[in-house]
């Protein structure tokens, strides 16, 4: 049985009195029932969220890192830094700092493995552009970031991971993927690892869908087959909404 995961990415929101009170306010009412909660926040709130979560079931997640343990690498931060501050997850190859930030399948590996390696559960984000669904292109994109973001990891690892289905196109801009084409992608995400590794542990992985998710819609996508979770932006910003989201 796979636990249902829901992580909110802050992206460049809440300053650390902001986050404190934000953990505060939901805290009490997040339900100690088998989904995870997540909350993906900025570098500068991370040592802050941490200590306010001691006690909860509530998992603290950075929104990115370099691959190389340290370096010159101005501005960079590494998978030691995040070790150091017991950070749970990490977002990896999400789609702004693919579009933003020049990250390639190939920096998207680098990162999952080093996050591997240090006991970090990396949370690896595919999905396609409007222009490559609206060419029929999305299961060869997907297909592709799914293989070169998992080539060379061995399979007990590979189950380690959560893959997160974000369609570019649905991310920020309120439309969302029907939940039965969330599902169908994501059931193809499931077969493409079932062929990289094997079918058990295509069954184990957990596979998120992001785009505008939120609680109007959030239980209708949880109930679908194959969807493990969401990876919510905007609507996670709120505790009222990341509550809801959390206790669909």
């Amino acid at each position: 049985m796979r636990k249902p995961i829901i992580a909110g990415n802050w992206k460049m929101h809440k300053t650390i009195n902001e986050a404190k009170s934000f953990v505060e306010e939901i805290k009490g009412s997040i339900k100690e029932t088998d989904v995870e909660a997540v909350i993906c926040a900025p570098y500068t709130i991370l040592k802050d969220l941490k200590e306010v979560t001691k006690g909860t079931n509530i998992k603290v997640g950075a929104q990115n890192m370099h691959f190389e343990e340290n370096g010159a690498f101005t501005g960079e931060i590494s998978p030691l830094m995040l070790k150091d501050l017991e950070i749970d997850y990490v977002i990896i190859g999400h789609s702004e700092r693919r579009q933003y930030f020049n990250e390639t399948d190939e920096t998207v590996n680098k990162k999952v493995k080093k996050a591997l390696e240090h006991s970090i559960i990396p949370i690896m984000c595919v999905g396609e552009s409007l222009e490559e669904r609206e060419a029929g292109d999305t299961k060869s994109i997907v297909k592709s970031q799914v293989e070169k973001g998992l080539e060379g990891i061995n399979h007990e690892d590979i189950k380690k991971i959560v893959v997160a289905y974000e369609p570019i196109w649905a991310i920020g801009t309120g439309k969302t993927a029907s939940s039965e084409d969330a599902n169908e992608v994501i059931a193809y995400i499931r077969e493409v690892i079932k062929n990289v590794s094997s079918e058990d542990i295509s069954e184990e992985i957990r596979i998120q869908y992001g785009g505008s998710v939120k609680p109007s819609n959030v239980e209708e996508i949880m109930n679908q087959s194959d969807i493990d979770g969401a990876l919510v932006g905007g609507a996670s910003l709120e505790p009222k909404d990341f509550i809801e989201l959390v206790n669909f």
